[in-house]
């Protein structure tokens, strides 16, 4: 924050931010006829009515004042305005104008507007010039566009100064163009080597941040550190006005056989310098393996790899560039020597594994995974190269610098270097958990391998990556050889190599689609590749994507939207990836880029691996959210369904983007090792909420692609180190956390057989209540438990490989509802009825499966009809009579009355779900609190604070008194979504602290409101689906006597497959809903239907009491309700209650104080309630307000709901 003091000693406390959509109705009144004048009427209308100030503007900053009231505002643009050159080629024109300004692309923005509060206007100017300078480090130049013959101002003239004229290209007159120097306003910082006297000034920063090392070395380590300097040792400091404000240590001696055994320094040649004696490419018989590898990894963006953290540094606010040469020690062409290597697929592992900045891991029923995609391989299989060079390295021992100037801090590597001029790399190491500092984003961040334990983060920077000559341009012909250099060692270097040449030749691809390609140029070596295509499928984008998270779609032209193929940068320019996505979108006339990851193992045109090169610049665009689809009754709409563009068959790739305010938005990455065990609803969840920050689609993980973000490690956890913080996997890897999060769920186990013999003639009575015993001997080959996709792949496989099929019997048992969808499954591959038996064990609660008993009678008759046997109360007894039990041939089971015996050739269990054993001794074993589950609080601790846990592993602490409440009662993705919450805080400063509950509320458990669904197929093809609020298990039948239950409307027979029922609660919201059908149906429109208000589905109880309503399934298929399945429709539903709560007339309350006045009898009326509140609706503004609204929405929407009309449509 600043303090503003105008002319007339008035003080304003302000600060600056980025603009925002609704600053422009204040800033349209800060606009004067001089300011029209001066920047263009034309300009600024297109300005502020196309929101272009902020959604095409690479910069706009609105200072406000401490009651968030705008002072001014500014637009920064990268091309010039009034027409005075292209966009594409400005920098020609202003070099004919002065050549002794050094201005590029890189270190120039130009201002396309200015207005502010006329008292403050001088210091406004001053505050939001030198917050542009800080924001934007590589930015040395702003210039200033306006007709010749005026001033600029009183205001202007102050941070602006003319340098010449230029002519219009559209109008016959010169424009007058001004200039502003950085070193005016936030200046590069002087470098020197460090002297004792600085002691004194330096030691106040040290002491800000840490007092380790006073405490640890004594009160004048910092002296003895500048007196101890020599030849490898070396302290230097950067001054402002004579005073020491930061300081550098840096050293030349560097472990590298520590980093070479910890870190993949294959993309910087080891740090060395090349010798012919390096062993760069594995034996033979090893190099075969390594580059399957190597094609499955490069081939694919969320292929497996064999890399662990996808971290590295981001963010231009911070990304300093020194201006200045680099030293003539290090010709250009040995700058690049020792990276050449860096241009191929350890290059391209960099470059994709530098995405996030979380990692961690999930488990599901005992498998393991970590945050990125990450297999654990043999590390005997591993190759790793062995460099005899000498050490290119020096390291930053110690750096501290003030606040204020910490922008600058690059400003310290060009003198640093010339201390080591035989030095190409220069490496700081850090723990892990150090917030990102301004230094260390201009730094490549070091992918460590598997088996690495420091608890260090390595960044590296080139010396050539000081060089401020890039250049980015459209490829020529004359490009091809270098460029072949560059991606010679890519597995997808045909692809690119085929672009360029279709570019050079032809412009556009053989279908017509316009393409581009561009270089990055340093020193005239071609060091980066990129190939944008024309997207042609936006209507698609738009509508399947929440794109208009991050854009105003209608405010950018269709020619305006690219589709980014190919993007490939030397890793040590990494630093430079934001502008090169810059220039990108400025040389080819683009606002908007959009990168597709498709799903591993698709084909086709659309879905081929081979479309895209996996490109570099992953980490600097952002995902876009999935968004939730409509079930079009195609055939009932008509000519009113949507386009083919909207309604086909969604492609399922995850989506990725930047756009032209997003090239100079600053980035935090956070380098927390956020570890998740577990691959369950509520890990996918809590994933997905890290990653996009929003609640996760419920459809198809491929749209998400969370392995282009996460780390996914195929293991079981079979221990947890409390005090190393670190995970156990499979007994020998280890995976370190910071933040352990425990999702593992429960699984299905194997059944432990009573042991009783059926000789014997026992009762169900009889039987021994031993409690539940783990079953402990070998698994039998023939006995399934179903809790993943995996475990079905298997069963099926066995069924298929042994003649189930025709011959033996198949005992199902248990008495869930996967025990039907089995059952089903197993009639549909072709197993005879008469060969299953559906053996259901004692039932331990009152409420079954279903609970509902239409449902239950339909399915249980479909069985019998097909010969299914259904043996109930049954328990199991034993296994082949208590003989060796692999492979089970027969199944002895109890009952309350006689005994019986099964043949068997296949056993599915469904009998209990439970935590697995290895994941109950991992907890046990590392003295978490269990208690039946693993004990956890309202906010999802452990008792170990950097441990968390959720979902159905979970229940809460007894101090809370509701045992009856878990986690299980709730959705999961729900809670997994709460989880991510309750942690976001942790790691985004952008967020509002959490505020502790009081003390009494802190007893209270949390209750979620998400619906708990779920459905499968029945036996008799039934289409099962049940949507029902979070509730305690009760029989239907209990429910539906109670006296606030509500009512029930029920269409359809179960027996038909036509069953429909909804059970609307006594406040006339829809609170479950049951489907039975013989087809299939639109289930994810029916979930929009949970918590609507019965008055929302067009009345729904008053036109099923007139019976107007025979089938509820063609009912939810009319043209109507297609408005309530819509994704957005629950955002129209708060602004309408906002409308009904807001005071929008001085003189009268709002439709929500009226109706409170009215309950609390503060009003007496001589009608009723209802039709007072309906007759001052439609006499008021609100009515008037609510039709726009709601008409908005439908016009807005018209691509996803073209089936209603509205004004003007026709």
């Amino acid at each position: 924050m600043s303090v503003l003091t105008s002319p007339r000693g008035k003080v304003e406390v302000v600060h600056c931010r980025r603009t925002e959509s609704q600053d422009i109705y204040c800033i349209k009144n800060l606009i004067r006829k001089f300011t029209q004048k001066l920047f263009g009427k034309l300009n600024i209308i297109y300005l502020l009515f196309n929101h272009f100030h902020r959604e095409k503007a690479n910069l706009a900053v609105t200072l406000c004042n401490d009651k968030e009231e705008i002072m001014a505002q500014a637009t920064f643009v990268d091309y010039p305005n009034w027409n005075v050159s292209n966009q594409d080629n400005w920098l020609s024109v202003f070099q004919e104008l002065d050549s002794e300004i050094p201005c590029t692309p890189l270190n120039t923005l130009f201002m396309h507007l200015f207005v502010a509060v006329d008292e403050y206007s001088v210091g406004c100017c001053r505050e939001i010039i030198r917050t542009v300078y800080k924001a934007v480090p590589e930015l040395y130049f702003i210039f200033l566009i306006v007709p010749s013959y005026m001033s600029l101002g009183s205001t202007l003239i102050t941070v602006f100064e003319q340098v010449g004229n230029i002519p219009s290209l559209m109008y016959d007159e010169d424009f007058a163009v001004h200039i502003c120097h950085r070193h005016r306003h936030y200046p590069q910082l002087h470098i020197r080597n460090a002297r004792v006297e600085d002691h004194d000034d330096l030691m106040p920063i040290f002491m800000r941040h840490d007092t380790l090392l006073k405490e640890t070395y004594g009160e004048y380590f910092l002296a003895e550190l500048i007196e101890a300097q020599d030849k490898e040792n070396h302290a230097v400091v950067c001054e402002v006005e004579g005073v020491a404000v930061g300081f550098m240590s840096v050293c030349s001696r560097v472990n590298m056989q520590l980093l070479h055994e910890c870190f993949d320094l294959g993309p910087f040649h080891g740090l060395c310098i090349p010798h012919p004696d390096d062993v760069l490419q594995p034996p033979e018989e090893q190099g075969i393996e390594g580059s399957q590898d190597a094609e499955l990894s490069s081939s694919n963006p969320s292929s497996l790899k064999t890399v662990e953290e996808p971290q590295e540094p981001l963010s231009p606010e911070a990304m300093e560039i020194i201006q200045g040469r680099i030293t003539d020690e290090a010709p250009v062409d040995d700058l690049f020597s020792a990276v050449q290597s860096g241009n191929s697929s350890e290059m391209e592992d960099i470059e994709k594994f530098s995405q996030q900045s979380t990692v961690g891991d999930t488990d599901c029923d005992g498998s393991y995974s970590s945050l990125a995609s990450m297999l654990l391989p043999k590390e005997t299989s591993y190759f790793r190269p062995t460099y005899k060079g000498a050490s290119a390295a020096f390291c930053i021992q110690l750096f501290c610098i003030e606040e204020k100037y910490e922008a600058r801090s690059l400003d310290f590597m060009n003198f640093v270097f010339s201390l080591f001029p035989d030095k190409n790399f220069c490496i700081i190491s850090l723990p892990h958990l150090t917030p990102e500092f301004a230094l260390i984003q201009n730094f490549v961040k070091i992918v460590p391998f598997n088996n690495c334990t420091l608890e260090q983060d390595l960044y590296v920077f080139h010396r050539a990556g000081l060089l401020k000559s890039i250049n980015i341009r459209l490829a020529t012909l004359l490009d091809t050889p270098g460029v072949e250099n560059l991606v010679s060692t890519l597995m997808l270097n045909k692809s690119i190599l085929a672009d360029l040449k279709q570019y050079n030749e032809a412009r556009r691809d053989p279908d017509g689609t316009s393409m581009k390609a561009f270089v990055a140029e340093v020193a005239e070596q071609i060091v980066g590749i990129a190939v944008i295509r024309d997207e042609m499928d936006i209507e698609y984008i738009r509508s399947h994507y929440n794109i208009e998270d991050f854009i105003y779609f209608s405010h950018h032209q269709r020619e305006e939207h690219g589709h980014l193929y190919h993007f490939a940068l030397n890793p040590i320019f990494r630093h430079y990836t934001k502008f090169f996505l810059k220039e990108i979108l400025r040389l080819g006339y683009k606002s908007c880029l959009y990168y597709p990851v498709y799903p591993q193992l698709r084909e086709g045109k659309f879905q081929s691996s081979s479309a895209h090169s996996l490109t570099s610049a992953l980490h600097y665009l952002v995902p876009v959210r999935p968004r939730r689809q409509i079930v079009y009754p195609l055939e009932k709409l008509g000519i009113n369904a949507p386009s083919k563009a909207v309604s086909k068959d969604p492609l399922s790739y995850a989506l990725n983007h930047t756009n032209r305010k997003l090239t100079l938005e600053p980035k935090i990455t956070v380098n927390a090792k956020i570890v998740v065990v577990g691959a369950s609803s509520v890990g996918i969840s809590f994933l997905e909420t890290l990653v996009f920050c929003h609640c996760f689609n419920d459809k198809d993980y491929a749209s998400m692609s969370l392995c282009s973000w996460v780390n996914v490690v195929v293991g079981r956890m079979t221990a947890i180190d409390r005090a190393a913080k670190h995970v156990v996997v499979s007994k020998e890897e280890i995976v370190l956390y910071d933040h352990l999060i425990l999702c593992t769920g429960q699984q299905y186990q194997v059944p432990c057989p009573t042991g009783a013999d059926i000789n014997q003639h026992p009762t169900n009575r009889e039987i021994p209540n031993s409690g539940k015993q783990r079953y402990t001997d070998k698994v039998p080959r023939n006995h399934f438990t179903l809790n993943d996709e995996e475990d079905c792949c298997k069963a099926l496989s066995w069924i298929r490989s042994n003649s189930i099929i025709t011959e033996g019997n198949i005992i199902v048992y248990g008495n869930t509802i996967d025990t039907y969808t089995t059952v089903e499954t197993l009639l549909n591959v072709g197993v005879r009825g008469s060969y299953i038996h559906l053996v259901q064990p004692p039932p331990t609660s009152t409420v079954t499966c279903i609970n509902n008993y239409s449902v239950e009678s339909a399915v249980e008759d479909a069985l019998r009809a097909v010969g299914v046997t259904i043996h109930r109360d049954a328990l199991l007894a034993q296994w082949n009579d208590g003989r060796y039990p692999d492979p089970i041939q027969s199944a002895c089971f109890t009952t309350p009355t006689k005994p019986f015996r099964l043949t068997c050739c296949m056993f599915f269990s469904f009998c209990e779900k439970n935590v697995d054993y290895e994941t109950f001794k991992a907890l046990n074993d590392a003295c978490l609190v269990y208690d039946s589950r693993l004990v956890i609080d309202t906010n999802f601790h452990t008792n170990d604070v950097a441990i968390r846990a959720a979902g159905s592993l979970t229940k809460f602490s007894n101090k809370y008194y509701s045992n009856e409440w878990t986690h299980s009662s709730f959705s999961s993705k729900e809670i997994g979504f709460q989880l991510a919450a309750a942690m976001l805080s942790l790691f985004d400063p952008t967020l509002e602290p959490v505020t502790e509950p009081p003390a009494d509320l802190d007893r209270l458990i949390p209750m979620y409101k998400g619906a708990k669904i779920q459905g499968g197929i029945l036996p008799g093809s039934y289409h099962y689906l049940h949507i029902a609020k979070p509730a305690i298990p009760t029989p239907l039948e209990v429910q539906m006597a109670q006296p606030s239950f509500g009512s029930e409307i029920v269409t359809g027979n179960a027996k038909n497959g036509t069953y429909f029922r909804i059970h609307i609660n006594k406040y006339k919201m829809v609170e479950t809903i049951t489907c039975l059908s013989k087809e299939p149906f639109p289930a994810s429109n029916y979930i929009r239907l949970f918590g609507q208000h019965e008055q929302l589905l067009n009345n729904l109880c008053a036109r099923y009491e007139d019976k107007l309503i025979p089938d509820l399934y063609s009912y939810f298929m009319e043209p109507w309700c297609m408005a309530l399945f819509h994704d957005r429709f629950i955002d129209l539903r708060k602004e309408l209650r906002q409308i009904l709560t807001s005071k929008e007339e001085e003189d009268f309350p709002s439709i929500e104080q009226l109706a409170r006045q009215i309950e609390d009898e503060e009003i007496s009326l001589k009608e009723k309630p209802r039709k007072y509140l309906k007759r001052v609706f439609q006499e008021t503004i609100y009515k008037s307000l609510v039709e726009k609204s709601i008409l908005d929405y439908l016009h807005y929407n018209h691509y996803h709901l073209p089936m209603y009309a509205w004004p003007g449509i026709i």
